[in-house]
């Protein structure tokens, strides 16, 4: 007989049991990479092994730290995600017989279409011009952050029929807010596909992230590149430090009141110059610092005793995720040092498959990030203007992979003889 479902909706995460929340989101995460470089290599084999079958399952790695029940609690505590902000949390749960969470999804009520980086600002402005209303809009994503993981998160034990109840789930929401459809942004492929099967719109964009193919220490990652791209990279890394600039990378209990004070600053310069307001408050910053500080890699550049510049990274069990930077001193290549070059040496130093150093950015292709596929999904309520994205989306589809095959060929490491 199929299990019995109930859904719920959660105006706030804190209201969700942390422990029920986490064996949703990381069913998987048992074991964390090895921390001592010694010990990664000597297991890269194996550790190999297992990133193939999991890239071959395309059901997300084994920790992500953005579906984290103190991840998503931080952002609400902290103010960066509410209703003022635009984002009013409304996470959709499927509850067992037992009133156990057998799935969840992390969705929020939104009334804009900001801090999403997968732009729908082109069919709010149709739905307008049409005079009807696009927002509030459902958007099923961990704020903030472009990064695939699973959005469609099931508990062990339970299967598609729990999926099935979190996608019928998401659909009652949307009609009882009244909106005009649900974005699923940055899913796994295996959920997209999922969605894809259930109507949803499917849509498909480009990052660029490092691949560890194994590297022992940096310089292994150099001797794959071309001689050219292996010099300026070089040459980048000098001059980046030629002002007498230091380099720390900070994680755990070594990251103080001091490095946040610092790093926040520079966040919010950067903002404030690219989108107007930053959307993170310093009481995140605060919140994941005294929740999460084992999964944080700081990296801080100090010149004359100040601190002048910073990265955060999050730390998953297989790859390093490159999030928020920012500077108040300008120096040629700093950017490229302290947000690309660190994290590669890190995630060589720790074993780790991969670097995802966010959205955009082709200037990454030169220095060692090539391009890989990210995924979105779409339910549009409106028949005829579903109708209308769809056509766009078959179109945008064919443009994208057109555009990753040109990417790959740009890559600069060696070519095959």
């Amino acid at each position: 007989m199929p299990q019995p479902y109930k859904v719920e909706i959660a105006t706030s995460i804190a209201r969700i049991d942390a422990a029920e929340w986490d064996a949703c989101a990381n069913p998987d995460a048992r074991s964390r990479v090895a921390s001592d470089r010694a010990t990664a290599v000597a297991a890269a084999p194996a550790l190999f092994d297992a990133i193939e079958e999991a890239a071959a399952r395309d059901d997300g790695e084994r920790f992500n730290p953005f579906l984290t029940h103190a991840f998503l609690k931080a952002l609400e505590t902290s103010k960066s995600v509410s209703p003022a902000a635009g984002w009013s949390s409304a996470h959709v749960l499927v509850k067992d017989a037992n009133g156990r969470l057998a799935a969840a999804a992390p969705t929020y009520l939104k009334s804009h279409s900001m801090g999403e980086y997968v732009f729908d600002f082109g069919w709010a402005d149709a739905y307008q011009r049409a005079g009807l209303d696009y927002y509030p809009k459902l958007q099923v994503a961990a704020p903030f952050t472009p990064v695939t993981g699973r959005r469609l998160l099931l508990s062990p034990g339970h299967g598609e029929a729990a999926r099935h109840a979190l996608i019928a789930g998401l659909r009652a929401c949307r009609e009882a807010v009244g909106a005009s459809s649900i974005h699923v942004t940055f899913p796994t492929k295996a959920d997209w596909e999922a969605l894809g099967s259930e109507g949803f719109l499917q849509r498909t964009g480009q990052q660029f992230h490092f691949i560890n193919k194994g590297y022992a220490t940096f310089d292994d990652f150099l001797n794959d590149l071309a001689s050219r791209k292996r010099k300026m990279i070089r040459r980048e890394r000098k001059e980046a430090l030629a002002a007498g600039v230091e380099i720390e990378c900070l994680t755990g209990s070594d990251i103080k009141d001091e490095h946040w004070d610092a790093f926040f600053l520079f966040y919010t310069d950067t903002g404030a110059r690219k989108w107007g307001t930053p959307y993170l408050t310093r009481a995140f910053f605060e919140s994941i610092g005294a929740a999460m500080a084992d999964d944080i890699l700081l990296v801080m550049a100090k010149r004359a005793g100040r601190y002048i510049a910073g990265a955060i990274n999050f730390l998953g069990k297989d790859a390093l995720y490159g999030r928020n930077w920012g500077a108040i001193e300008d120096h040629p290549f700093l950017h490229f040092e302290v947000c690309y070059y660190q994290a590669i040496a890190f995630a060589i130093s720790r074993g780790l498959s991969r670097v995802e150093a966010g959205a955009q950015g082709e200037h990454k292709l030169a220095r060692g990030y090539g391009p890989v596929a990210t995924y979105s999904a779409h339910e549009i309520a409106d028949p005829r203007f579903a109708r209308a994205i769809d056509d766009y989306l078959k179109r945008e589809r064919l443009q994208s992979e057109m555009t990753l095959a040109d990417y790959a060929e740009q890559t600069p490491f060696k070519k095959a003889p």
